[in-house]
């Protein structure tokens, strides 16, 4: 520990934001790490379940839904079968408002990303500026001091230091940052999937048969069967 603290006292004041940088990456990055595990490790289950009931009965494929309603699959899944006999428009346009709003929340963090990304490295920048300012400033040519010397070292130290410390957070920032960019690909392609499944799922097994089962009472309705001489 010491050590850290002594390299990052080297790089001079300008790494005290440098630090304080790479501290929210870092916890915003574990934050982000938490919330993609639950929710892979659990969708495909959810997402199974769901279809699943969703053959039989709308009120259970709802109710499984609602239970993982705490996963952005579940919430997404929950959108349309919360409605009450919804036509395929409304239906699919339920799935995509829902789509809309979860990708939202994935894309948390981005932002704190993205400005870690270019932050970072002008701070970097600025402490070897400032650090080689203060060798220059220390640095008597022919003079033969130790001492000066010593502190023109030390500013070519900073220097470095803080260049690097700039470059590493940057680094890990970016690199964080493109992998959640892949997941929230990858989650937004399934979601596509899944939803379309979902939709299909409803055409043709509740509104198809809903309609046709209408439409078969209306023909009813005007050509009614012929009661047997039994019957009369």
């Amino acid at each position: 520990m010491s050590n850290v603290y002594e390299l990052v006292a080297k790089g001079g004041p300008i790494m005290v934001p440098i630090v304080g940088l790479s501290i929210l990456t870092i916890a915003r990055s574990l934050e982000r790490a938490w919330f993609w595990y639950q929710l892979i490790s659990q969708e495909d289950k959810v997402v199974h379940d769901v279809l699943e009931a969703a053959h039989y009965d709308l009120n259970l494929a709802a109710a499984i839904a609602k239970r993982a309603e705490h996963l952005p699959i579940g919430r997404f899944l929950l959108a349309p079968l919360r409605l009450k006999h919804p036509t395929p428009e409304t239906f699919h346009l339920a799935l995509e408002v829902a789509s809309d709003k979860e990708l939202i929340e994935m894309h948390q963090g981005d932002k704190l990303f993205e400005s870690v990304v270019g932050l970072a490295p002008l701070l970097g920048l600025l402490g070897t500026v400032t650090g080689l300012i203060l060798t220059f400033t220390n640095l008597n040519i022919g003079g033969g001091s130790s001492a000066g010397t010593e502190k023109a070292a030390a500013g070519i130290g900073e220097a470095l230091t803080a260049t690097a410390g700039g470059m590493i957070t940057a680094i890990m920032a970016l690199a964080i940052h493109r992998v959640l960019v892949t997941f929230q690909a990858k989650q937004l392609d399934y979601f596509s999937i899944v939803g379309g499944e979902l939709e299909l799922i409803y055409r043709q097994m509740w509104y198809e048969q809903s309609l046709h089962q209408s439409r078969q009472s209306q023909v009813n309705s005007h050509y009614p069967v012929p009661l047997t001489p039994s019957e009369r």
